[in-house]
C-alpha cells in the first residue's frame, strides 16, 4: 500500500504527446481555486460541526470533562499536573484551559473549543498551501479525508495535535529545527506528534547535526513546559502522564482486542465493560491484560525498528531524505494505533496530515503517484471509523455482526498500512545508493 516508485528513464514525460482537453484544463483550474477550496473548507467544517452538534455527549463527552478540569481550575486553582496527577501531558492544559478563560458555561466552552479547533484547521491547511508545490491537491485530499472521519476529532485533543503533524510535516522540508519545535510541542499535548521528532531524528546525518536540528529545539520547548509545570508546583507530576497508562487493559476499538470482538459470537465468556474511571469501555480478563502488558513492549519496539529502518534508508538514499522522513512518520502513526492498547476511534486524525503533506511535497509522477493507494486506503479507514464510532457505536458494543466486521476489516487495514510502510522503507533502503530519482523537485527531496 505504500510503494516505492521505481527510477523513471530519464527521458520519460509524464502524457508529454497527450495534451489536456479543454474540459480537464477548466476542471483542473476550476479545483486549484483558493476561493473554491475555501467553500469547500467552509462547507465540510460546518457539515462536521453539525454533525457534532447532532451526536452532542457522544462527540463533546471529553469536551465536558476538559470543561470541568478548566473551570476547576480558573475558579479553584487546583489543575490537572500542577496539583494531582493526569492522564495527559502537562502541555495539554493550555488548550484546555484556554477556552475556559473566554466562556462562563458548558455550552460556551463547548463553542469555543470548537473554534479553536476549526481555527487550528485553517491555519494548518493555510500552511499547506502556501508552502508546498501542490497544496490545493493535499487540502482537497485533507477536507476529503477529515469529511471521512467525522466530527470525532472536533471533541477531542487530537484534534489540536492533527493540524501540529501537518504543520510540522510542510516545515519539515526547508526548517527542519522549526519542525521539531513544533512537533515536539505537539507531543506535549499528546504524544502522536512526537513520531516526527523521531522521523527527523533518525535522517539526521552527523551527531552535530542531530544536536543542532533535534535536540536542541526539542530540549528548549521540553524546558518550557516542564519549567512551567515545576514553577506551578507540579513536581514529579510534570511527568505522571508516562505512568498513567499502565493499569488499563485493551480498548474494545483497538487493534489487538478486535480477536475478543469477533470472539464474541460464540464465546459467552469475553466482557466488555465501562470503566468509569477513565470513561471507556475495556476488554477484560486476564488474557485481555497479558495482551494490554504485551502491547506496552511492542509498541515501544516498533517505534524503534521503524526509526532503526528510516536511519538506514536515510544514509543509503540522502537524496531522498524528505520522502523518507515522510514516509517514517506515517509508519510510525499507524504502528502508534496498531500496538497501542488504547485505540480510540480519533487516533485516526493522525494519520492524515503525512498523506496530505505528501501528495502536495513530493515530485510529479511516481513519486508522488506512489502515495495514492494508501490515501485512498485511508479514506475507507477513516470512513469505517466514522462508521464504528460514532454511527453504531451502540450495536458494536453489543456485538452486532455488520459492524464487528466493519471494525475488524479497518483494523485489518491499519495492519496492511503499516506492514505495507514498512516494507516500504526496506525496500527503500535495499535499493542501490547509486541509483538517483530522475524526477525530483529542486531541494524538494534533498531537504530536512
Amino acid at each position: 500500500m505504500w510503494p516505492v516508485p521505481a527510477d523513471p528513464p530519464a527521458d520519460v514525460t509524464a502524457d508529454a504527446a497527450t495534451p489536456p482537453s479543454r474540459t480537464t484544463d477548466r476542471g483542473g483550474r476550476l479545483l486549484s481555486s483558493p476561493w473554491l477550496l475555501a467553500l469547500a473548507f467552509v462547507v465540510v467544517h460546518a457539515r462536521l460541526v453539525h454533525e457534532a452538534i447532532t451526536w452532542q455527549n457522544t462527540i463533546f463527552g471529553d469536551v465536558t470533562l476538559y470543561e470541568w478540569w478548566a473551570r476547576h481550575g480558573l475558579a479553584n486553582g487546583d489543575w490537572p499536573v500542577l496539583d494531582y496527577a493526569w492522564v495527559y501531558p502537562a502541555g495539554a492544559l493550555v488548550p484546555v484551559g484556554l477556552p475556559g478563560v473566554f466562556t462562563d458555561d458548558l455550552l460556551g466552552y463547548e463553542i469555543a473549543w470548537t473554534a479553536m479547533i476549526v481555527l487550528l484547521d485553517a491555519v494548518a491547511t493555510v500552511v499547506l498551501v502556501r508552502m508546498t508545490p501542490r497544496g490545493v491537491l493535499g487540502a482537497w485530499w485533507w477536507l476529503l479525508f477529515l469529511l471521512a472521519l467525522g466530527p470525532i476529532f472536533l471533541g477531542r485533543l487530537d484534534g489540536v495535535v492533527a493540524p501540529m503533524i501537518l504543520v510540522a510535516l510542510v516545515v519539515a522540508r526547508r526548517h527542519p529545527r522549526v519542525a521539531v519545535a513544533v512537533a515536539t510541542a505537539g507531543a506535549w499535548v499528546k504524544i502522536a506528534p512526537g513520531a516526527v521528532v523521531v522521523a527527523i531524528a533518525a535522517t539526521r546525518r552527523s551527531l552535530r547535526d542531530l544536536l543542532r536540528t533535534v535536540v536542541v529545539p526539542g530540549a528548549a520547548v521540553s524546558a518550557v513546559v516542564v519549567g512551567l509545570a515545576l514553577a506551578g508546583g507540579a513536581g514529579v507530576r510534570a511527568l505522571s502522564v508516562f505512568g498513567e497508562q499502565g493499569s488499563r487493559t485493551l480498548q474494545v476499538e483497538s487493534v489487538a482486542a478486535t480477536w475478543f470482538s469477533v470472539a464474541r459470537w460464540w464465546d459467552p465468556g469475553v466482557r466488555i465493560e465501562y470503566n468509569d474511571e477513565i470513561f471507556t469501555y475495556e476488554v477484560l480478563g486476564d488474557t485481555a491484560r497479558a495482551v494490554a502488558n504485551t502491547l506496552d513492549w511492542l509498541l515501544i519496539l516498533a517505534v524503534l525498528a521503524v526509526a532503526a529502518l528510516t536511519w538506514w534508508a536515510a544514509r543509503r538514499h540522502p537524496e531522498r531524505v524528505y520522502e523518507i522522513v515522510l514516509l517514517s512518520s506515517a509508519a510510525q502513526l499507524v504502528a502508534l494505533i496498531v500496538f497501542n492498547k488504547v485505540g480510540s476511534p480519533q487516533f485516526v486524525a493522525w494519520l492524515g496530515p503525512a498523506v496530505a503533506v505528501a501528495l502536495a511535497s513530493l515530485p510529479e509522477g511516481r513519486s508522488q503517484q506512489a502515495w495514492w493507494p494508501p490515501a485512498l486506503g485511508m479514506i475507507l479507514v477513516a470512513y469505517a471509523t466514522y462508521l464504528v464510532y460514532p454511527v453504531a457505536y451502540g450495536p458494536f458494543l453489543g456485538g452486532e455482526t455488520w459492524i464487528v466486521v466493519v471494525e475488524a476489516l479497518r483494523n485489518l487495514a491499519l495492519v496492511v498500512l503499516l506492514a505495507g510502510a514498512v516494507w516500504q522503507l526496506v525496500r527503500l533502503g535495499w535499493r542501490d545508493p547509486g541509483a538517483r530519482v530522475a524526477a525530483t523537485s529542486p531541494g524538494g527531496a534533498r531537504s530536512a
